[in-house]
């Protein structure tokens, strides 16, 4: 079995709000976890309102293609939508 975490560094421009700030993250959050069968949540920057940091977790038995779906949710993530830009990520193999 491989667990493999990915961390992504977010930017919300123009984002006025913590409440603002979750908005927009919740339709992200889901969508991924829908289209990618992921586990998705905000787990840093909680008191930031213009970033954010999310971790997208996989649980597989091939790395490879678990690293494959991780960066394919990843550029999914940086398509996704105007008010998120992809500052930075990072993957952790456990």
């Amino acid at each position: 079995m491989v667990v493999l975490l990915c961390r992504l560094d977010l930017y919300l421009p123009g984002a006025r709000s913590l409440k603002e700030k979750r908005r927009r993250l919740k339709p992200l959050l889901h969508r991924v976890r829908q289209r990618f069968r992921v586990a998705a949540a905000e787990v840093g920057a909680h008191e930031r309102w213009q970033r954010a940091e999310i971790a997208l977790v996989g649980v597989s038995t091939d790395d490879r293609s678990l690293y494959a779906l991780m960066e394919e949710a990843v550029h999914w993530v940086e398509r996704y939508a105007a008010e998120v830009d992809v500052v930075g990520w990072q993957t952790e193999l456990r």
